[in-house]
């Protein structure tokens, strides 16, 4: 681990997020994932010479809601520029993206850091497209898939004020929640969706020069992202104590080894020769567009959060769990609604559903059960129709099956027993069974009215209800 005495990390983050557009960034191909390889190519996106460039109006608004939803500056005017390099994956020879004049300028976000808030600047999110992608086959040949060429990204850059590989992680997690809620993007790590390039140096503790940087590319999970600076924190704290020298490059986590290994020397700016692209004119945005695009800001993770807490005087840490997706903030609210037990809602939703969801991947709204059937099992059990304790039985079988609440209680003859009389006669039969328990109880082991009242429990099987139950039990033990 670093020494924090000796060195500090600095670390910048860039977030590439593919936007939701049903079309690719300049053309009309379908901007989808897992279709047949090359089966959504066309002149355009393929680089044929004289194919001209067409800006999709939807991947801009999605462009200027993330800057909205980031405190960003929206600027007027931006300019498309050739980002020039040659790699099989990238058929026009040169990437659109923007260099000088992005889209957005500078913003922030908030994360929590030790129980304080930090800032973390934003300094500009551009407008893009994305490469294609190469597929490595084990003969020493690499197939080329042209199907992601041209899609639309945003890139997100960070300002190097991140100090540790947790408050990147965190830092990420709040960037891809405020995409998911703002529909920006599926932010799908594993299929590419939301990519992250870590820029990382290390400077004497104390001092505000940091060294020399290295750049780790295309981490697509939040775990590599920590593994990968944990370890090139690690490596060059290392380089830097044997007073050697570290090397600006770009890096490859590798996953399976731990480590991370060269790609290729850094390059910068000029490498890459930009000019502005004479196919697109400038980019230009007026106070009716922004003030369109604000109208589809939603409420933000962190003003839900308050509001569930105010409005349904929730805990902070229950809050921020069910806030976690938009999804699952929506569900907790209707059924809160519909029960009228937001306490409750709040509990089954955190340990029976997410129990669910986490365990199998699934997406909330795959359920087999909706806000409704969780609601009518909490205001069941409210009413003292089925016993808390059958009430997971009820859960567990609408989950795996559908079927609704009152069904399986009818079916599964889980309805709680309020009979007083028949609630009498168990108790008159477990205290028969165990005289000397009674006894002992009597002598002052007054410990022992649990045992007897889980041996009615389980003559019922568990459905008994427990406050009749209790009163039925002192009553005679008396």
């Amino acid at each position: 681990m670093l020494n924090k005495s000796t060195y500090q990390a600095v670390i910048g983050l860039e977030v590439h997020a593919r936007l939701k557009t049903k079309t690719k960034l300049f053309c009309g191909c379908r901007n989808e994932y897992g279709q047949a390889p090359n089966t959504l190519v066309c002149p355009v996106c393929a680089g044929y010479p004289g194919a001209l460039p067409v800006l999709n109006k939807r991947a801009v608004e999605l462009a200027v809601l993330a800057g909205l939803a980031f405190n960003c500056e929206i600027n007027r005017q931006s300019v498309f520029a050739r980002k020039n390099y040659f790699y099989p994956d990238l058929p026009k020879g040169y990437q659109i993206t923007q260099h000088e004049f992005p889209v957005c300028g500078p913003g922030f976000v908030e994360i929590i850091n030790e129980g304080a808030k930090k800032r973390i600047k934003i300094n500009l999110i551009h407008l893009e497209e994305d490469s294609g992608k190469l597929i490595h086959g084990e003969d020493e040949y690499s197939l080329a898939d042209y199907n992601r060429s041209g899609t639309p990204l945003i890139e997100i850059v960070s300002a190097p004020d991140i100090s540790s590989p947790d408050e990147a992680a965190r830092y990420l997690k709040i960037l891809k929640q405020i995409l998911e809620y703002c529909d920006i993007s599926d932010c799908n790590m594993e299929q590419g969706s939301f990519r992250v390039d870590a820029n990382i140096s290390l400077k004497p503790a104390g001092r505000e020069i940091a060294g020399i940087r290295t750049e780790i590319k295309n981490l697509n999970s939040f775990r590599f992202v920590r593994q990968a600076l944990d370890y090139e924190i690690k490596r060059q704290s290392e380089i830097l104590g044997a007073d050697g020298q570290v090397i600006q490059q770009t890096l490859l986590w590798d996953r399976e080894k731990g480590v991370t290994i060269p790609m290729r020397s850094k390059e910068e700016s000029e490498d890459y020769r930009y000019f502005p692209d004479p196919d697109l004119p400038p980019l230009v945005i007026d106070d009716n567009f922004i003030n369109h695009v604000k109208s589809a800001l939603p409420e933000l993770p962190g003003e839900k959060k308050k509001r569930l807490m105010r409005e349904y005087k929730l805990r902070d840490y229950d809050a921020g769990i069910l806030t976690e997706s938009a999804d699952l903030a929506d569900f907790f609210e209707e059924t809160a609604k519909l029960s009228g037990n937001p306490k409750q809602a709040a509990n089954r939703i955190i340990t029976d559903v997410l129990k669910i969801v986490n365990s199998s991947d699934a997406e909330i709204e795959n359920l087999l059960f909706g806000p409704e059937e969780l609601a009518q099992i909490i205001s069941i059990v409210d009413k003292e129709i089925i016993s808390d304790r059958s009430s997971k039985i009820v859960f567990e079988i609408m989950a795996d099956t559908g079927r609704k609440p009152e069904e399986i209680i009818e079916t599964e003859n889980l309805a709680q027993i309020s009979d007083e009389g028949i609630i009498e006669k168990m108790v008159k039969s477990v205290l028969e069974k165990y005289p000397e328990k009674v006894k002992k109880y009597r002598n002052g082991k007054t410990g022992l009215a649990g045992f007897l009242t889980g041996e009615v429990m389980k003559i019922s099987g568990g459905r008994v209800n427990p406050v009749l139950l209790n009163e039925k039990l002192r009553e005679y033990l008396r």
